[in-house]
């Protein structure tokens, strides 16, 4: 499954000050708990409470198991209900008069047990158990061991909570509003959609049978192998699908509504379709284009051929993730699937060919081969998310996505990982309620970062040959991570479950101080390894290391390494051949390492022109101003060095070093709002940005690629947020003409033409923009709206962006967008948004509980506080209104505030002084 966070800051830089950053596991400013108690004593007691004791948690007995489940489903998308038929083959491995399965929301009628060649047994009781979503079918004689047949009629609810078996609501293209009945599994939601055994291990195979209108298309995993009328309504069919792999009940799926499609078939014989909205499969030929060549690729990176005889990727309207990857048929947003030649921008591209090669990619690595437990999440959503990068690569070569994970992924997952409150890669998990909490950019972003980093340690032959054998010994199987370390192992001879271990079951990540000595032709290097924490160091007595792959390289090549070594242990010292005194050495060239860098002064010196000159590569510039921001962030040097240094940027041509460098000043805009001299970091932003703004000017030259393409659309909506008059007076002018239909902007300039007329503009600006919404066919333009919206100035503007928020007008999941998008703006924005979340908790929470989406919402709008006691009165709203699922993403919260707090008030005024005195006219001669 991928979440929206994934789309990180390339599909959200239209937003405001801090979103970018704030995707689904933002980041923060940090100072470590030990510090903060000592800061702010009455505070930090209360915030650092100890994560709340598990609920207590039983796996499901194992005295019954499914061997394949025969499923029948009527909805009735009328009223939003749904009669099942359930007639499971099951085998009784111990003696029992009671069958214990997963069940939630569903109301079961009857239910008989028949074991092979004997009479049926009626069930005498069902004690539902609703805390633990489980249900007891008591019999009346034990079940002795052996195969049966277990038979459960039972009706359930197409809810609207984007969950199990629901409903989405769509517009046909005469106006008409019909609903489609959708399935969303993942992690624990397939019990609302029939009684079953909902653990990841407990597989089986699925006859699944759809009693549809027979004006809709029926979907599932399987292809169709009969369709015919019903017998009871001939106004109904009954298709059925062929039967499935084996495979874990969170992967089953069903669609039943009105889709057009397109198809095509991939190099390798499989049939690909894409399902669109009635009116648009135009829209899906992007998507069946990155597919076709998606599967092959695949296909010989694992030398395991997909293994069904079809795949249907299907935008669904309502949906709270960014897609799902259901084995067949895959589940999308419509943003995350859908392009419009002329109305989708680049960025959306991208994102659709991440997403289609992230969930792809999990045909084999998660469906084929699935997680024991959810405690090994992270290596289906963490290799899934690095691996869609590599399938990018090969298919998009020019979109330089490699460049892009590090800002995108990288450095999301390092600063989310320096807390006090982040979490191992791998985390116990129990009970169903804590699974959504590590849906996060722990499991997704830095499991991918990490196994980037072992891919490179290793090297991609061996890779590949211990990636074989991992899917062929565990086809149709369970797995865990030990079970991948010891393939990779194998096929490489490398310690790999020793350097792993350290990475993905201790929290955190290493800083790596680096000092240097030149002795003759040579230079020496002495290593040293700390724990990060966002606040500085680690000061406790048990300081954990890491076994860390560190390569090096000088500027001789920039590219390529010189030499690598294993760091194993506190420190150590290497010595680099034939380096001339006038040479700069650089640890982890391509910023694969999965650590922040420390280097001394000599050597940051050093390196400092190479920004400048562009002499260090792009991915390797980005890293260096990325680590010193978050040292600043972390107290360990001064913000205004990083000022200094980011200066040196004004003649940067590269997108993502510009995108990342944007994000980490828009984070520092955002904490200067609390202050009086917000104004001067604009004079700032826009002075670093005009240069690069009148180089690119505002339409498309000869020649241009993709990456020139997202770098404007950056540039100018950067500008326009900064006040920069020229761009603003240029952006005002292209939107009248757009609005008249003069002259169409172009999808690409949407973005910062918007969010520049709405941060400057008036209620008529506000208005008009809701009216373009009202209009847009695509729901990808009004999503581009949608996270705008909150740009707007006036307090009593910005109260009706809210309450738009929760209107008709707004897709449930995208709620969360336009709520953030207003916290993300102002200082005043954060405030009403803070507000409204309070005064419409009750609504808000009912729509998104038990998902990932309430955590989201809370990170939004809370994460960029800068006072303690704003961390006190967050706390006190969520220990007064607990939302389970997101638990931890309110510490986190807490957490951040108080370190924006603690980084405000050593740094505000030395930022203020240097921001003056840069503008200052030089003394006069005496």
């Amino acid at each position: 499954m991928l979440l929206l966070p994934q789309s990180c800051r390339i599909l959200l830089s239209s937003l405001a000050e801090t979103l970018p950053r704030v995707q689904s596991s933002l980041p923060a400013c940090s100072v470590h708990s030990c510090l903060l108690r000592l800061s702010f004593p009455r505070t930090a007691n209360r915030l650092y409470s100890a994560m709340p004791e598990k609920r207590p948690f039983e796996r499901l007995p194992s005295d019954v198991r499914p061997v394949n489940y025969g499923l029948s489903l009527k909805p009735d998308l009328i009223d939003f209900t749904f009669e099942g038929k359930l007639e499971a083959i099951v085998e009784v491995t111990q003696p029992t008069n009671q069958i214990v399965m997963n069940c939630a929301d569903i109301d079961i009628i009857t239910a008989t047990f028949a074991p092979e060649g004997a009479e049926e047994i009626n069930a005498t009781g069902f004690n539902y158990q609703n805390e633990d979503e489980k249900v007891t079918l008591s019999f009346p004689s034990v079940l002795q061991k052996g195969s049966g047949t277990l038979k459960i009629d039972y009706v359930g609810e197409l809810n609207d909570k984007m969950k199990g078996f629901y409903r989405s609501k769509y517009t046909l293209p005469s106006g008409e509003i019909r609903y489609a009945a959708v399935t969303q599994f993942e992690a624990t939601d397939a019990r609302r959609a029939f009684p079953c055994w909902d653990e990841p291990a407990i597989k089986a195979t699925f006859d699944i049978v759809l009693i549809v209108p027979k004006d809709r298309v029926a979907l599932s995993n399987m292809n169709v192998i009969d369709r015919k009328p019903y017998v009871e309504d001939d106004s109904l069919v009954e298709v059925k699908f062929a039967r499935t792999p084996i495979m874990s009940t969170y992967l089953v799926a069903f669609v039943v509504g009105e889709y057009d499609f397109v198809e095509g078939k991939s190099s390798d014989g499989v049939l690909v379709r894409v399902y669109t909205p009635v009116g648009k499969a135009e829209q899906g030929k992007f998507a069946l284009e990155v597919a076709t060549k998606t599967l092959p690729f695949y296909k010989v990176y694992f030398n395991v051929p997909y293994p069904l005889p079809k795949i249907d990727l299907i935008a669904i309207a309502d949906f709270a993730a960014g897609a799902m990857e259901n084995w067949g048929l895959v589940t999308y947003r419509e943003t995350a699937l859908l392009i419009d030649p002329k109305n989708s921008c680049s960025s959306s591209r991208q994102w659709v060919a991440l997403v289609v090669g992230h969930e792809l990619a999990h045909q084999w690595f998660g469906n084929l081969v699935t997680m024991e437990w959810w405690t090994h999440l992270w290596l289906n959503e963490g290799f899934a998310s690095w691996i869609e990068y590599l399938c990018v690569d090969h298919c998009f070569p020019e979109y330089d996505i490699w460049t892009q994970f590090v800002s995108a992924d990288y450095t999301r997952a390092l600063d989310l990982d320096a807390l006090d409150n982040s979490h191992p890669i791998e985390v116990s998990v129990g009970h169903p309620s804590e699974v959504d909490e590590i849906f996060d950019a722990i499991s997704y972003s830095k499991g991918a970062s990490v196994i980037r980093m072992l891919h490179d340690y290793i090297g991609d032959e061996d890779f590949r040959k211990g990636m074989n054998t991992y899917l062929l010994k565990f086809q149709h199987r369970n797995a865990s991570t030990e079970d991948l370390w010891d393939c990779l192992e194998q096929s490489s001879g490398k310690p790999i479950a020793a350097v792993m271990s350290t990475w993905t079951r201790q929290m955190g990540f290493p800083i790596i101080f680096v000092e240097q000595e030149q002795q003759g032709e040579d230079r020496i290097l002495k290593l040293s390894q700390k724990k990060f924490c966002a606040s500085g160091l680690h000061t406790g007595e048990d300081c954990p290391t890491w076994m860390v792959p560190i390569n090096i390289c000088t500027s001789d090549d920039p590219s390529c390494s010189q030499m690598s070594v294993l760091l194993n242990g506190s420190g150590t010292t290497v010595t680099v051949k034939n380096v001339r005194p006038d040479q700069w050495v650089k640890i982890n060239p391509g910023t694969v390492g999965f650590y922040r860098i420390h280097y001394s002064s000599s050597m940051l010196d050093n390196l400092l022109p190479g920004i400048r000159d562009l002499t260090l590569l792009p991915v390797d510039r980005l890293g260096l101003q990325n680590d010193l921001f978050s040292l600043a962030r972390a107290g360990m040097i001064s913000t205004v060095e990083v000022l200094k240094v980011m200066e040196a940027f004004v003649n940067e041509p590269n997108y993502t070093v510009w995108s990342d460098l944007s994000c980490n000043l828009g984070i520092l805009s955002s904490l200067l709002s609390h202050t009086d001299h917000h104004e001067e970091i604009q004079e700032f932003i826009r002075d670093l940005f005009t240069p690069i703004g009148q180089k690119l000017g505002w339409d498309a030259k000869q020649g241009e690629g993709h990456l020139d393409v997202l770098l404007r659309g950056l540039v100018l909506g950067k500008l326009g947020k900064a006040g920069h008059k020229p761009t603003l007076e240029e952006a005002r002018q292209r939107f009248k003409d757009h609005v008249e239909s003069k002259h169409v902007l172009s999808a690409d300039l949407r973005s910062p033409v918007y969010v520049t007329v709405l941060k400057h503009g008036d209620s008529s600006t506000l208005e008009t923009m809701l009216k373009l919404h009202k209009q847009a066919d695509m729901q990808e333009e009004r999503n581009r709206i949608e996270r705008v919206l909150g740009a707007i100035a006036a307090p009593e503007l910005i109260q009706k962006v809210l309450n738009f928020a929760l209107s008709e007008e707004v897709r449930p999941q995208d709620t969360v967008s336009v709520i953030g998008g207003v916290a993300g703006s102002s200082k005043q924005g954060r405030k009403a948004a803070w507000k409204f979340i309070r005064d419409n908790w009750e609504e808000l929470y009912n729509r998104y509980q038990g998902g990932f989406l309430i955590s989201r919402l809370i990170k939004l709008c809370v994460d960029g506080f800068a006072a303690d006691k704003m961390a006190a009165e967050v706390k006190a709203f969520f220990d007064s209104h607990p939302a389970p699922a997101a638990e931890r993403t309110v510490q986190q919260c807490c957490e951040n505030i108080l370190l924006n707090a603690a980084w405000l008030k050593r740094d505000s005024e030395a930022i203020h002084e240097y921001l003056r005195q840069r503008k200052a006219p030089p003394a006069a001669n005496v």
